[in-house]
């Protein structure tokens, strides 16, 4: 299931700014069943495993609600394990009186929510790599109704009771101000690919061949300015890369370009999104 993950390059770990951590707590362990591994009267860390992080949140001084059409986060995306994993939390969805969107993507079927901020929540589970169309190295993706009543019918052997445990992030999507110096950034610096265009709107990359680690689009404006800093929202997230090698390899061509990358691995996208580059463990 997890064929992308190693050893290529991925995204790791979400960290939020939210303005009330107990209700935020409330609500991803309502409704997603996470696992608290860590938490101080301001932050906790999140987990579908007990173990790794997939998710921080944090509470900072004198935070304000996400306002305005800016870039930074548009949603992250929880891969579950298998097509039974969804329909369960579809079900589980109605039982609390969940709200979803939805959407077939042929390579995935996904479900759409955001959490008490209006941080956006993708939950999804995968198609089989050999069902993906590729051509001249893009894949097929599309925006389709989902077929709930396919989903639903399909054979379970429990209820929903919690993320399973390996649950991973498969992907975050991001708000960016542009895209060719966005893409500059991401492919000829951290080395991603282009593996899609949604016409001069967005564009989704990854490495692996995997359908997209990280989504990028304008829909918020050509020039969309970034939040504040004391606005909820996106503080940061990780891309893991496979070796020490390869981070400082990244951290070098990030340079080449003239992007800034800190000593402990630290660096903004053109839109001032920022990335932490770590080391898978």
């Amino acid at each position: 299931m997890n064929f992308h993950r190693k050893p290529y390059s991925y995204v790791g770990r979400v960290s939020l700014k939210v303005q009330n951590l107990e209700r935020s707590l409330v609500f991803y362990r309502k409704v997603l069943g996470f696992k608290i591994i860590d938490q101080t009267e301001k932050i906790a860390s999140l987990s579908a495993d007990g173990n790794t992080a997939l998710l921080t949140l944090e509470q900072p001084l004198n935070v304000v609600p996400k306002n305005g059409r800016t870039t930074g986060l548009y949603h992250f995306a929880l891969l579950l394990p298998t097509r039974a994993d969804l329909a369960n939390f579809v079900q589980h969805s109605a039982n609390i009186g969940l709200r979803l969107a939805s959407s077939d993507h042929l390579v995935s079927e996904a479900l759409y929510f955001s959490d008490p901020d209006g941080n956006g929540i993708e939950v999804y589970a995968d198609r089989a790599h050999t069902d993906w169309d590729w051509s001249s190295g893009e894949v097929k993706m599309s925006v389709d109704p989902l077929d709930f009543k396919d989903l639903l019918s399909i054979k379970r052997d429990h209820p929903w009771s919690g993320l399973p445990s390996d649950t991973v992030m498969g992907h975050i999507h991001l708000h960016v101000s542009e895209l060719k110096k966005t893409e500059e950034f991401y492919t000829k610096g951290l080395g991603f690919e282009v593996v899609s265009r949604f016409d001069s709107q967005a564009l989704f990359i990854s490495t692996g061949e995997y359908h997209h680690h990280i989504g990028l689009n304008t829909w918020n404006g050509i020039g969309a300015p970034p939040p504040s800093h004391q606005s909820a929202g996106l503080k940061s997230f990780t891309i893991i890369l496979p070796s020490e090698e390869a981070r400082n390899e990244a951290a070098g061509r990030l340079q080449s370009i003239g992007a800034i990358i800190s000593e402990d691995f630290v660096t903004k996208d053109p839109s001032g999104n920022t990335i932490i580059l770590e080391l898978s463990a």
